[in-house]
Order: C-alpha cells, then sequence, then structure tokens
C-alpha cells in the first residue's frame, strides 16, 4: 500500500505519523473520499467535539450502519458532553479510557485497514491531530427472519433454518452446542466482495489432521467474489470432476450440530443460508434428520424404502430397455404381450422412446422450479396428464414408458439430498445408452463402472462407500438401518474422531431401571 503523500497527489501533507500518513482531518477524509467515490451512499460528517474545539470526522455506508445509534451514542456524546476537556483529555477518554457507549470498536492508524472497515458497513470517526482513527461497530440493514426450512422439511423436529446473516446462524449453532470446545475460525475471500467464511468444528472430537487439511486447502483459495458456499465447496473437494457430491450441504442447524458431534466441520459463509459439512460417505445423502426423532422402528422401514427407490430412479429405465430390446424372455409371458400390443404402433426403439420421455420429463421438472409459484403446480399438472396421455393417444411412445418414466421421476424424489439425486439423473443417460446398445450387459458394466467410482472416491480422505467398503461392522449401527440411541454408545470412527465414546450407559433402559431399583 502506497503511503499517503504518493497517492494523493494535489494535497501537501504538512504532518505525518511514523508510517508516513497524515494526521490533518481535511487530508484523510480526501484520500478516503477519493477513493470511494463515485459513491452516493458514501456519508461524510463533519463536527466538532465539545467545547474543547477539535475537529472530527465521521464516515460510514449510509444503509449499512445504525444511525440512531449513531446519533445517540457518539455524535450526541462527543458534540453535547460529557467531553468538555482539552484535546489530550479528548484522547485519553477515547482511545485510552474507551468511553464512548459502544460494544465494539477497534483502533486504526492505517488508512487502507480504515478503507476497509468502512467498505464492511462499519463506521469511521477521525480526529483532527491524531493518528490513531475509531472504527465503531454499528451495523445495521435489513436481514430474513428465521424461519421453517423450506428444503429440509419434517413432521417431527425443530423448525429453524439458517438464513443469510452469519452471526445469526452462528447464534443458531451455540445455542445448541454450549460447550468451550465448539471453535469457529474466520476466513475472508474474495477481492471485490470480501466475504467472511467460519469454519466450525468442535476440538477434541474433529481430529487435528482434518483441521490442517481444511486449513490449507481454504488458504489457497484465491478468487476475485465469493457469493455461495459452492464456490467454497468446488475448491476444497477432493474430487473435482466427480459427478457425486463430496459434501453435505444443510440448512438445518440440528443437522450441523449432529455433524460436529459426530468429528466433522461445517463451513458457513455470509450471504447464504446453506452451509457445508464434511467428510460424508454416501450413506449420510440417505438419511433425514427426522430419522432420529422417530422411533428407530419407523426410521428403519422408510430407509429400506429410500434405498429400494434410489436403485429404481437409477436402473430403471435402463432395465427396461434392456429387456424389450435384448432379453424379452425375462418377462412373464402374459407382461411380454402386453408390452409387445402397447408398442406396437410406436415408431421409436425403447431407447430413443425412453431417452424423450425423460428428457421431457426434465424440462417439465425445472419448468416448474422457474416459473412463478401461482401456475408452477398447473404446468405440472398439465404437461403430466395431459400432454402425456396425447402423446400416447398418437402413438409416439407407449403407455408402459410412461409408467416407467413417472415411477423413475418419484423415486428420485424419495432421496433426501438434492445433490444425490441430480447425480443419479445425470448417470440415468449413459446408463441407458449401455443398456439401448448391449442389453443386460450394458448395464451390469454401468453398474460396475459406477461402483469402482464410488470405491476410490474420498471426502477429506473417508472412503465414500464406507463402512461397506472398507467393511466397518461398528458403524453399520446407522448405515441402512437406524439403531435406537441406547446402542449406539460409541461415534462413528471413519472420521478418526479422537473421542469415540458417545454414551455412558451401556445397557437397555429398561435394565438400567431395574438395576437401580435393586
Amino acid at each position: 500500500m502506497a503511503t499517503f503523500s504518493s497517492r494523493l497527489k494535489y494535497t501537501k501533507c504538512t504532518s505525518g505519523n511514523s508510517n508516513g500518513q497524515s494526521i490533518q482531518l481535511d487530508e484523510r477524509i480526501a484520500w478516503l473520499q477519493q477513493q470511494l467515490m463515485p459513491s452516493v451512499d458514501l456519508i461524510i460528517r463533519r463536527f466538532t467535539a465539545s467545547q474543547c474545539q477539535v475537529q472530527c470526522g465521521l464516515l460510514y455506508i449510509n444503509g449499512l450502519v445504525d444511525t440512531q445509534s449513531l446519533e445517540d451514542h457518539i455524535l450526541k456524546p462527543l458534540m453535547n458532553g460529557p467531553f468538555a476537556c482539552s484535546p489530550q483529555e479528548l484522547h485519553q477518554r477515547l482511545f485510552l479510557d474507551r468511553q464512548l457507549a459502544t460494544s465494539n470498536s477497534d483502533q486504526i492508524s492505517d488508512l487502507a485497514m480504515a478503507l476497509q472497515q468502512i467498505i464492511q458497513g462499519e463506521a469511521l470517526l477521525l480526529i483532527d491531530g491524531e493518528a490513531l482513527m475509531l472504527s465503531l461497530v454499528l451495523n445495521q440493514y435489513d436481514k430474513r427472519s428465521i424461519d421453517e426450512p423450506k428444503n429440509e422439511v419434517v413432521i417431527r423436529g425443530p423448525r429453524e433454518a439458517f438464513v443469510e446473516d452469519l452471526a445469526t446462524n452462528l447464534t443458531l449453532i451455540r445455542r445448541r452446542i454450549k460447550h468451550p470446545k465448539l471453535k469457529t475460525e474466520r476466513y475472508v475471500f474474495g477481492t471485490y466482495t470480501q466475504t467472511t467464511v467460519i469454519l466450525t468444528y468442535i476440538e477434541g472430537l474433529c481430529k487435528e489432521k482434518l483441521v490442517c487439511e481444511v486449513r490449507r486447502r481454504l488458504s489457497e483459495i484465491k478468487i476475485d467474489g465469493v457469493l455461495e458456499s459452492s464456490y467454497i465447496e468446488e475448491f476444497i473437494e477432493d474430487n473435482p470432476y466427480s459427478p457425486f457430491p463430496q459434501m453435505e450441504t444443510t440448512e438445518r442447524p440440528d443437522v450441523v450440530c449432529a455433524e460436529l458431534l459426530e468429528g466433522k466441520f461445517a463451513i458457513f459463509v455470509d450471504g447464504t443460508p446453506v452451509s457445508i459439512v464434511a467428510p460424508v460417505t454416501i450413506s449420510i445423502f440417505m438419511q433425514s434428520s427426522e430419522d432420529y426423532y422417530q422411533r428407530f422402528h419407523a426410521s428403519i422401514w422408510i430407509r429400506l424404502v429410500r434405498y429400494v427407490f434410489m436403485f429404481a430412479s437409477l436402473i430403471l429405465p435402463s432395465f427396461y430397455i434392456a429387456v424389450t430390446t435384448f432379453n424379452p424372455e425375462m418377462m412373464p409371458t402374459p407382461l411380454l404381450i402386453s408390452v409387445a400390443a402397447a408398442r406396437e404402433l410406436v415408431p421409436f426403439p425403447a431407447l430413443v422412446e425412453a431417452i424423450l420421455m425423460e428428457l421431457f420429463f426434465e424440462a417439465l421438472r425445472e419448468a416448474g422450479i422457474r416459473i412463478p409459484q401461482p401456475i408452477g403446480q398447473a404446468i405440472s399438472i398439465l404437461g403430466a396428464l395431459i400432454i402425456g396421455q396425447a402423446a400416447v393417444q398418437a402413438g409416439l411412445v407407449s403407455a408402459p414408458i410412461v409408467i416407467i418414466v413417472s415411477l423413475t421421476g418419484i423415486s428420485s424424489f424419495v432421496i433426501p439430498h438434492y445433490p444425490l439425486s441430480l447425480s443419479f439423473r445425470l448417470l440415468r443417460f449413459p446408463i441407458m445408452l449401455l443398456a439401448g446398445t448391449l442389453g443386460l450387459y450394458g448395464l451390469v458394466i454401468g453398474i460396475l463402472l459406477l461402483y469402482m467410482h464410488l470405491a476410490t472416491l474420498r471426502s477429506f480422505g473417508t472412503p465414500y462407500l464406507a463402512p461397506i467398503a472398507p467393511l466397518r461392522i461398528n458403524n453399520l449401527k446407522d448405515y441402512i438401518i437406524r439403531a435406537p440411541w441406547w446402542l449406539m454408545k460409541r461415534r462413528p470412527v471413519l472420521y478418526g474422531t479422537s473421542d469415540a465414546q458417545r454414551l455412558r450407559v451401556p445397557k437397555r433402559p429398561d435394565i438400567v431401571e431395574e438395576a437401580d431399583g435393586d
């Protein structure tokens, strides 16, 4: 950063501090104004401090600072009392005794740092002849209130969701984990956006090697702007070319807290309600927070249903293509006759028919998201019923493929996490091409290639298919099934936590009560 005298050519510095920067009020205000102008929202307020007749200046961005607090706690005390004193006493009260009624203020001597504080929404107090400046944290801007999560709805469980304000999101975590071991580390990314990013973990549960690795990856990010957590996610994931998500994204505080208690870390980005959590395995994306709020019997059944429909969303169209095109003998004779009769007048082969219908369904799903909400539902019903029925009656597609594509779409909605559902939607098409060219052999080849890719995938060193590959029997209690809490005595060892003991009571509640009664 160049000195004040070299950057401001038209001003002659009559005096300066040890860094070569002017201590004259007019010169410093002129330099700051030159850096920020033209800016219609820059407010420059000049005034005289009390009876000591010291000239002061107050600079801030309109809309980012609470002007009422500025008037009550800064301007009125300085202009009307109790600072009826000499310039030396004013320095003593402001910089040494800190008598201004603000909860947070910093002393700054560098103009470049002062410029950054103004941009970040703080008010800057300058005093003529005084090298030190006060940065006053009086942030005030409109923000969305805490509401129920829109994308992770539960029947039983907390109804709070993260918002775009970083301080609010950290408060939601602190309300749930009240322990001094909860650590938060601050990073700033973006040459222009200066976006604050918070790394959160529980010291002693999250292994130090994992924390050092995420610190290293974050320190290597050099970008001009960060607007959402996906920017950070793409920079620090293990395999950026994989279609599968390698970090969990969530807007629920209870989910983040549960993951932190298992030895993972979370990253919050200012300006977005979506946080990212790692390391993860593929089983994490098949779990919902409500699995732990319902009775474990129901959770086991629901998870089994999810896994069945997860495989259906990936291979159901491909299996239909392979059977109808290459292996019709695998179908029962009545079913084969019914399918053949339905496809008798269809001019396209099964592969083309399935791809056309899948593309139509993808377009219908995207249209339902992008169009205005009041007509979104009407468009979805119109596309699914009227257009599909018309296509069957016109002989362009057969009725079985409409049923197959509809079941596939419903199956993809069963997957709790949208990123994994999107991955299966992308992989569905190459597997359909393999099934359409090689039959069931192509389908098996596609599944094997997919399994090989998943077996080599890592999330911060954690195997993506764990605890199945490699097999860890103790961690199977919270995989496809969800064991009762009194059986999950230890945390998952997949993430290398140093404190694996989670439950101190080793027996069922009824056995413990009987023992206490004896």
